[in-house]
């Protein structure tokens, strides 16, 4: 029984891509005929189903009760018990709704984040085709155990991974595992214990799917076992990371609930064993101080500030589906991204064309026509060229993809590397359609692994017979005797051709070989043994590569121009990832790394060197997770994009993990917190934009409506300890904070991002979210509203005005004080004193209307002064309040001309220095 076990399920040292086809079936105890039933029962017994096992989660009401457990939270519902206390039951009604509803934001979020790991078992195959005891049988794919001989056929998807031995052209497309852009060509062969996951290629991986071809291979993992189980385990042990922001948030919240609360205790205790004061009267005044200090509508505005910013770049092609994301976006310092069809277009291009003697490039990027040819500085007509033309016949010619227009658009079918030969003929006037009606197509021998070329038989309207050829150009030149040039046909110079191959190769281009030769008139038929040995004459060789999109380019300038780094993380070969690289200007003059360098390194060599490397090639999901971990220990802000399921677990690690739309997988999609609509990578710079507006904007909240806050605190705490009476009851200081702070506050949600924002450096991912800068600020800006408020309070005690009249004249000169203040908060730094300044968001002056409008019918109206105990002001008494607002205005544009100017001073200062 344990001889049995260890055959059946190896142990994970075992690389069953190492192993040769002749030692396979002994080394599983299978057979050509398969498993015998009793066997595979038995197997299936001891190993259990091929199937991926249920993911533990909490249940609906922990997940719930878990949303509660954030201090800004507890600082609301503190907030709404003091409103209750109160009486203020609409107010208490307003917080609690607030902290249900960003609890339920949260538990939607988090429930559609675990449904990442339902998306990976989708890929999984229903189906398979076994071989036991000699017949052939389609079974359910969960009844599939070790030593299993499946057989598989186009269309397929891979039900376990297998050992293969027996392909006939046989292609994978396992981009959504591996990343390779390209199908790959499977074979028997074993290859080295230490290739990486893209390069087994004599391995079939559960969940990928087969293209063309057939091929028989022995199941030799199963489950959790198989390549796809593996990432489905990473994935269920990786927990989300807060944003950035949500730290600072509750970092804030944690010390200003201490600070208010150390204040309330010091103003109780001062009031009743200093002053004498009942115990009653002393609770509700530091009941009245608390509700003025606890900034009630920051949950509010940070959740319309995000779901704005959600809206923007959903315009944008980028749908964010967390809200935090979107400020997290802001503060990211490291872009980690795949290239394929992020970078680039996805959409193979010839970009050079080697003929005898002479060399072409090719200019177009993407299917179509656009493009010409030149030689050198001088362009070429290539559809009339002695050498060129019959190359790109040849290519359009021994072809099995179709790419035809629709509309604007072009639909190709078939292998990538076809349909770029099919634009390369559309780019030189050559219409394949044309082409093959004028030399029909008799027979043709497939593309097959051994062969490693394609031939076609066509008959030209002379009735002469031609075999055209292509593939590898190793194999194409071992076929040719002879090369076209200007003159016509010569005897071939082999070493030209290789050194042209490895040229074009060495620029991470992927090379074919077109040749042609002469054939019988009556021939009808191909034959690999008779017609494709010799004779041929090599046309050209060409370059093929997936280009670069050009906004991608401008847009990765973008992000270094913002101090972001950007990173590609590919599961291409590392000379693709080279030559994409430097075209982009990542990584230039730099090492790469491979995901093999990448295993030997522990975690804190990784953290060493992950800094300095901008390309990483042959990745694993494994890999790809440890550096997005090694760039985070480094006290970075990953954002990281991914489409495949293996890049699901460092989309879920990643700060922002950003999936592909068009092209990507649904577990990479459900696994990631922004999906881009156009696969773009020009579209994340943009939502970086965003990002960074976004958190702008809530910073100028925060500088908006602590002053706010701490102007009303201030005064209550200068009346209690001058033994005064109150200038603000405790519904007074409520009006205040959620009748017209909030709505005034909220304005700054909708401000546009400020000129230059994308030229600054990402904010240090450490910082607090009160500078020394921020603190100056608020401290200033209460003094100035308590001075306006307590000065206008007291002046108008002293002109004999009563009690209900003074604290109106104080409630108004806060509140017209934050209108003008608003104004200012519009710009943290630079002055608004321009026409865009006062008038570049119209919701800023509606809110000042609105505010104004609730204003006057808080001081006039007969039910608003019965609730409030407010009292009629006079014109002369209007005028005195507007004075202190423009008050509060012109000091606060001073202190940012005095600010601008000292730090330009300082500047200069350090300029000359670095000079000297």
């Amino acid at each position: 029984m344990t001889r049995r076990r260890n055959i059946a399920q190896p142990p994970a040292e075992i690389m069953w891509h190492a192993v040769p086809v002749y030692d396979l079936l002994e080394s599983t105890r299978s057979s050509a005929s398969g498993l015998q039933e009793d066997e595979a029962r038995a197997r299936l017994a001891m190993h259990g189903l091929n199937q991926l096992a249920p993911s533990k989660r909490r249940g609906p009401l922990r997940r719930l009760l878990g949303q509660f457990h954030n201090i800004l939270l507890y600082v609301m519902m503190a907030a709404s018990a003091i409103t209750a206390i109160l009486g203020q039951w609409v107010d208490t009604g307003v917080l609690l709704a607030a902290v249900v509803l960003n609890a339920v934001i949260g538990f939607i979020q988090e429930g559609k984040a675990e449904s990442a790991l339902d998306a990976i078992h989708t890929m999984l195959a229903p189906r398979a085709t076994v071989i036991r005891n000699g017949r052939r049988y389609e079974i359910d794919a969960s009844l599939l155990t070790p030593g299993d001989l499946v057989v598989i056929n186009p269309g397929d998807r891979i039900p376990a991974d297998l050992r293969l031995i027996a392909a006939k052209d046989f292609h994978v497309e396992e981009a959504a595992l591996t990343g390779e852009s390209l199908p790959v060509e499977k074979g028997i062969e074993a290859v080295a214990a230490d290739a990486p996951l893209g390069d087994r290629y004599c391995m079939a991986f559960m969940g990928t799917v087969a293209l063309t071809g057939q091929a028989h291979g022995i199941v030799v993992a199963t489950g959790a076992n198989t390549e796809i189980g593996r990432i489905d385990q990473l994935l269920a042990g990786i927990q989300s990371v807060t944003t950035p922001l949500m730290r600072q948030i509750n970092r804030f919240s944690y010390w200003l609930a201490l600070v208010i609360l150390a204040i309330g205790a010091l103003v109780f205790v001062f009031g009743t064993l200093a002053r004498g004061e009942s115990v009653v009267a002393m609770f509700m005044m530091v009941v009245a101080l608390v509700a003025s200090a606890i900034p009630e509508g920051l949950p509010a505005i940070m959740t319309v500030t995000l779901a704005l910013g959600v809206q923007r770049m959903a315009r944008q092609n980028a749908i964010v589906r967390r809200l935090p994301a979107v400020e997290t976006l802001g503060s990211v310092t490291v872009i980690c991204t795949d290239k394929t069809g992020t970078l680039t277009r996805n959409e193979m291009t010839v970009q050079r064309v080697v003929c005898a003697g002479c060399e072409f490039n090719v200019s177009g990027v993407g299917y179509g026509s656009a493009g010409n040819f030149s030689s050198g500085t001088d362009p070429a007509d290539a559809a009339t060229h002695p050498v060129l033309a019959p190359a790109i016949r040849a290519g359009v010619l021994c072809n099995d993809a179709s790419l035809r227009q629709d509309g604007e658009h072009w639909l190709p079918a078939g292998d990538p590397t076809e349909v770029a030969l099919l634009t390369l003929g559309h780019k030189a006037g050559l219409v394949p359609e044309s082409e093959n009606a004028v030399m029909p197509r008799l027979d043709s021998i497939p593309f097959e692994s051994a062969n490693r070329y394609m031939a076609t038989l066509h008959r030209d309207a002379q009735g002469d017979s031609w075999i055209v050829a292509k593939g590898a150009p190793e194999q194409i030149i071992e076929l040719c005797e002879w090369q076209l040039t200007d003159a016509g046909k010569a005897p071939i110079q082999v070493d030209y051709w290789r050194r042209m191959a490895t040229d074009i190769a060495a620029r991470g281009l992927r090379v074919l070989a077109l040749a042609s030769k002469g054939a019988g008139s009556s021939q009808l038929f191909l034959n690999a043994n008779d017609d494709i040995q010799e004779g041929f004459t090599l046309l050209a060789l060409v370059g093929i590569v997936d280009l670069p999109r050009e906004e991608a380019v401008k847009s990765v300038h973008a992000c270094h121009q913002a101090g972001i780094r950007v990173k590609m993380i590919t599961g291409d070969h590392v000379d693709t990832a080279r030559a994409i690289g430097a075209q982009l200007n990542i990584g230039v003059g730099k090492p790469a790394m491979t995901g093999a360098e990448i295993a030997l390194m522990d975690d804190a060599a990784l953290r060493r060197v992950v800094h300095d490397i901008d390309i990483f090639a042959r990745a694993s999901p494994e890999h790809k997770l440890r550096l997005v971990q090694a760039l985070q220990a480094d006290g970075q802000v990953v954002a990281m994009t991914g489409d495949g399921v293996n890049d699901a677990p460092a989309l879920k690690r990643a700060d922002v993990g950003i999936s592909m739309g068009l092209k990507g997988t649904e577990a990479a999609r459900q696994a990631s917190d922004m999906v881009l609509a156009d696969d773009n990578f020009a579209t994340i710079a943009i939502a970086v934009r965003e990002g960074r507006a976004v958190y702008d904007n809530i910073r100028k909240f925060i500088l908006f409506m602590l002053p706010t806050n701490g102007g009303e605190a201030l005064i209550v705490i200068a009346a209690l300890f001058a033994g005064i009476a109150l200038p603000l009851t405790p519904a007074q200081v409520l009006w205040i904070n959620m009748a017209t702070a909030g709505s005034l506050g909220l304005a700054l949600a909708f401000e546009p991002p400020e000129h230059g924002i994308m030229r600054r450096r990402p904010r240090p991912p450490q910082a607090p979210l009160l500078s020394a800068f921020f603190i100056w600020r608020i401290v200033f800006v209460s003094l100035l509203m308590m001075t306006g408020g307590l000065g206008l309070f007291l002046w108008e005690l002293s002109v004999g005005a009563t009690m209900a009249q003074a604290r109106t004249m104080a409630v108004n000169a806060v509140v017209v004080s934050e209108m003008f203040y608003l104004l200012c908060s519009r710009r943290i730094t630079r002055s608004v004193l321009t026409r865009e300044g006062l008038t570049g968001n119209p919701y800023v002056l509606w809110a000042i209307a609105a505010c104004a409008v609730l204003q006057l019918l808080y001081t006039h109206a007969p039910f608003m002064q019965a609730i409030f105990g407010s009292s009629d002001l006079t014109l002369v008494g209007w005028l005195k309040v507007l004075a202190v607002g423009v008050l509060v205005f012109i000091c606060s544009e001073l202190e940012k001309l005095l600010l601008r100017f000292f730090r330009e001073r300082r500047g200069a200062i350090v300029h000359t220095g670095n000079q000297t």
